[in-house]
């Protein structure tokens, strides 16, 4: 045979010998590989693979001869080829793929035979025998006259094994072995008398049993009948017994009854059956109608969330409010609640917290990561593997239909191709919508109204408005050293202890030591940087009573710290810096908490340049240019050359280029680095600043007060210009920073650039 190159293409659908007819076609790579095959006038090879496989060299294949290929690119599903194949089995070998099409050499594939003539004809007789048995119940097979004869042994097995229901197709086309093919023959045929043969007794028995009205359920009644040949049970009746004693409407349930009369309809070996059964067993499952009885007393609540959190006093409240409109509220609704803040700050905690003081279940729900739609409402039944969404089976797993529902990282989801999770969550964030939500798998209305609802997130800004728009926010901010102190003392430490198998006398750690590893071992908002440092200490405490059971107490404290953690990871606070020339500091904010920003100021001979540099973003820039030429435009109010800005190139810089730099709130600590450097004046070392500014000089509100002027404590600044617009926001700062800090509330950077810069050393500027 010619060791020609030919398309291979891989098939589930077994193709024997002598064989015509036609397949489907659905890859996009067998059906451009045909397509080309049909172009150059060549045959192909089909291969037949197991579910989910691949050709392989050594695999047996047959030459197929194109008869017709029929493709239509709006038909969902696929293309259908006419072939004709040939008259031997070949083997395929030297496989190669373009990526797309691939190609393989052929070989002769004869059968042959290694046993004895005496055990091949002993063989063949029993066949002859099953096979005459087996035309005499169906009267011939298919009306197709096929002999079996010793001299075509292996011809004759391919035809009759196309017509056998129990074979193994796939077995009798790769194997090659005379003797191997007759035994596997003998056991296929006989199968199918016996199936055959019960089928016969069956059916006669389904006839006996019918008189002429109930011909119409024949095929239900021999169903039934194989059904008690089986010994399977009644599934019909117990699916409706429990379908009767939801506590849902009688609609749903009139839905549910019809699926279990599909069930009874359809063959035990359709894939339908599965999916019916799912389908019924999962409303089954569903908590219908099932409620727990909340603990409203908000005395308790607010009992639980003191045990469980420090601090955080006004979340607290704002919490026990919804909770007690929820009370009042006829319907049993509240709003949809909203955490917002850093990571480690409690968030999730939160909401086991008030499902304990409610006694209410607790589910919880990750998004980050989401991008498909299905994910929320789940798939149509009509796909292979369709399940429910997470919402419904999250709320199977309660067990309940008013659990506390934790949807943890909202702010994470992302869409793609599969949809938007985001928009799908509009209908189950609503709650004049919920009561009604639909998932695709249940196809009928679900009540989410009872559910409450709290959601978490690190940033408000990747969260779509209308989606923003049905929560209630609430804001959590960064702790002080001085709370971190308190939650380290009264959970982290009992906690750690607890976890690492520690007696509680085999250490102490002293508050110093706490202090040390807040200021030098953690820069965090939370505490979740901390809890990773107070366990790293505990586990060497451990392992020191696991090698020496007899050890001695360990105390720890700010002097031996650096035993267990080594040196500082975070570099200490160096303090209010000098009065300088061009250098300001700024208060910046991110999703993980506070921190200062110097910004530098230097200039050069040149033609009027402005150079940004350190990783800026584009609202970052813009705020340079602004401030850039506000004092352009302002020049002789501070005492600048009008022709200084053509004859020199500006630089600005923001120390740290790793770091990304974006918002607008660096609008006048750029105004007063460049002022500063341009002048020759010094600005006060010890002094922060951060607001954003427009072209006319106005200075705008900024967020994340709070973390702003945490970080400015840190750094040992002791004044702060904010914009007038933030006065509102002061009385939410923390004690500490409104007694260490002085700050200055302004509405034009002209009231920062009198007090910010040292006037007094540049005779110049009479203004001032």
């Amino acid at each position: 045979m010619k060791n020609a190159k030919l398309v291979i293409i891989a098939t589930e659908e077994v193709v024997f010998p002598y064989e015509c007819g036609k397949l489907r076609v659905t890859e996009e790579n067998d059906i451009i590989a045909i397509q080309r095959a049909v172009a150059e006038g060549e045959k192909i090879i089909l291969v037949p693979v197991p579910i989910g496989g691949k050709a392989k060299d050594g695999d047996v294949g047959i030459i197929t001869e194109v008869e017709q290929f029929i493709y239509v690119p709006e038909d969902n599903e696929g293309a259908i080829l006419m072939y004709k194949t040939g008259t031997r089995r070949i083997y395929v070998h030297e496989i190669e793929s373009d990526g797309i099409v691939s190609i393989a050499s052929i070989a002769s594939c004869p059968f042959y035979n290694n046993g004895d003539e005496y055990t091949l004809r002993t063989y063949f007789e029993r066949a002859q025998e099953l096979f005459r048995n087996l035309s005499t119940i169906l009267k011939g097979i298919n009306g197709q006259a096929i002999r079996l004869e010793y001299d075509s042994i292996d011809t004759d097995i391919d035809a009759i094994v196309i017509w056998l229901k129990t074979a193994d197709k796939y077995l009798f086309f790769t194997t090659l072995d005379t003797e191997t093919r007759l035994k596997e023959f003998c056991k296929a045929l006989d199968m199918e008398v016996y199936a055959m043969g019960l089928d016969v007794q069956v059916s006669q028995k389904v006839r006996d049993s019918m008189d002429q009205s109930q011909r119409e359920y024949y095929i239900r009644e021999q169903i039934r009948a194989l059904s008690d040949e089986l010994g399977d049970e009644d599934e019909e009746g117990a699916y409706l017994a429990k379908i009767d004693a939801l506590n849902t409407t009688e609609a749903n349930k009139e839905k549910f009854r019809r699926e279990v009369r599909r069930l009874k309809r359809t063959a035990p070996a359709s894939p339908d059956m599965a999916l019916i059964k799912n389908y019924l067993d999962t409303i089954i499952e569903l908590p219908w109608g099932v409620y727990t009885e909340d603990n409203d007393d908000l005395k308790t609540a607010q009992k639980v969330l003191d045990e469980d959190h420090y601090g955080i006093k006004e979340v607290k409240e704002r919490l026990i409010e919804a909770l007690a409109v929820r009370k009042l509220s006829k319907e049993g609704r509240s709003p949809i609640i909203c955490l917002v803040g850093p990571p480690g700050i409690g968030k999730t905690s939160i909401a086991k917290s008030i499902a304990r003081a409610m006694n209410k279940k607790y589910v919880r729900l990750s998004f980050g990561g989401v991008r498909d739609e299905a994910e929320i409402r789940g798939h149509r039944k009509t796909y292979v593997g369709a399940m429910p969404g997470r919402i419904i089976t999250s709320i199977q797993s309660a067990g309940s239909m008013n659990p506390i529902f934790l949807m943890d990282e909202i702010d994470k989801m992302a869409s793609d191709y599969k949809g938007d999770p985001a928009s799908a969550l509009l209908e189950v964030l609503d709650p004049a919508q919920n009561v009604n939500f639909r998932d695709h798998f249940l196809e009928v209305p679900f009540d989410l109204s009872k559910v409450l609802f709290i959601t978490t997130a690190n940033t408000l800004d990747t969260i779509s408005r209308p989606l923003l728009d049905r929560m209630e926010v609430i804001e959590m901010t960064g702790y002080t050293t001085p709370e971190k102190m308190e939650i380290a003392l009264r959970y982290i430490i009992p906690r750690a202890i607890e976890q690492n198998g520690v007696d509680p006398n085999w250490l102490s750690i002293s508050k110093d030591a706490v202090q040390e590893i807040i200021d030098y071992y953690t820069r965090e908002a939370g505490v979740r940087g901390l809890e990773k440092q107070i366990n790293k200490v505990v586990r060497k405490v451990a392992r020191i009573f696991v090698e020496k059971p007899r050890a001695r107490k360990v105390k720890i404290n700010k002097d031996n710290i650096k035993d267990f953690l080594g040196e500082p990871i975070v570099a200490p606070s160096k303090g209010a810096r000098e009065d300088e020339v061009g250098i300001v500091t700024g208060l910046a904010w991110s999703a993980v908490g506070g921190d200062t920003m110097d910004v530098e100021v230097g200039y050069s001979k040149g033609k009027g340049n402005l150079v940004l540099t350190g990783n800026l973003g584009d609202v970052i820039k813009e705020s340079a240019k602004i401030a850039f030429s506000y004092l352009r435009i302002h020049c002789k109010e501070y005492g600048i050359m009008p022709d200084f800005f053509e004859k020199n190139d500006i630089h600005i810089h923001m120390p740290e280029g790793a770091v990304p730099k974006d918002g607008p709130s660096a609008g006048i600590t750029l105004c007063t680095a460049i002022c500063s450097a341009l002048t020759g004046n010094k600005v006060y070392g010890n002094v922060a600043m951060t607001g954003e500014l427009s072209l006319r000089g106005k200075v705008l509100a900024i967020g994340g007060l709070k973390e702003k002027t945490l970080a400015a404590l840190r750094e040992g600044v002791v004044k702060v210009f904010l914009p007038e617009d933030n006065r509102k926001d002061y009385k939410e700062l923390p004690d500490i920073v409104k007694e260490k800090i002085e700050f200055v509330f302004v509405k034009n950077v002209d009231e920062v650039l009198k007090s910010a810069i040292i006037w007094s050393e540049n005779e110049g500027i009479e203004k001032f």
